[in-house]
């Protein structure tokens, strides 16, 4: 542990805690995507499978990957509860979240089949999560770039995904300089998911920050 690891983790417990705000004292949905959090449903599930084999680690790293598991699907649960409670915002999700999550999942499944730290079942699917989630935020840009509107708190929320990947970088530097490990796949992935949200970063910045654009946030 490390402090850089340890403030990305609160940025990502502060990303989820931010989406399940927004959704249950909101009561709504508007500018979410259920393909991004399906997608971070698979990322968890992939990712942790070694929890099927008792490896344990540590009482943090059990405790984290089991709030990850569990509010990853109960997020996703939030949004298709809306299918009944607010069948109007849930068709206009669906359709605005049209983004064809086949040219994400394909070629990261092809990527952990070549690219991985161990040809087994277990190393795979982990690869196969850092892959997907490098890009699995897409879909939610993808909406936020249609629309060109969404909620402070979804501004919020996807600001919070994003410094909690970014905050991996000087993680794995610091671990190659402290303690001589390196993980090139993940520390690649994470700098191709932080390229991912540059774009967002400075439209957060030159909105939020800066208090310009009033109308994206409304």
């Amino acid at each position: 542990m490390n402090p850089f690891r340890f403030l990305g983790d609160l940025s990502h417990l502060a990303s989820i805690l931010i989406l399940i705000h927004t959704i249950r004292t909101s009561n709504s949905i508007e500018g979410m995507s259920l393909k991004t959090q399906a997608l971070y449903v698979l990322v968890f599930l992939s990712r942790y499978m070694d929890l099927l084999v008792l490896h344990w680690v540590s009482l943090y790293i059990f405790v984290m990957k089991i709030f990850f598991i569990a509010s990853s699907i109960y997020i996703l649960q939030l949004l298709q509860r809306t299918k009944t409670t607010n069948r109007i915002a849930y068709k206009e999700m669906l359709l605005r979240d049209n983004f064809n999550i086949r040219y994400l999942l394909i070629p990261c499944v092809i990527l952990a089949l070549v690219f991985n730290r161990e040809f087994t079942i277990i190393e795979i699917f982990w690869s196969f999560s850092v892959w997907l989630e490098s890009v699995a935020i897409l879909p939610q840009l993808f909406m936020l770039s249609k629309s060109g509107k969404a909620k402070s708190l979804t501004i919020h929320y996807i600001f919070a995904l994003g410094l909690y990947r970014t905050l991996y970088i000087p993680n794995w530097v610091w671990r190659y300089f402290a303690e001589s490990k390196f993980d090139k796949l993940a520390f690649l992935t994470g700098v191709i998911q932080t390229l991912v949200y540059s774009d967002f970063f400075y439209i957060y910045y030159q909105k939020v920050i800066k208090r310009k654009g009033a109308d994206l946030l409304h």
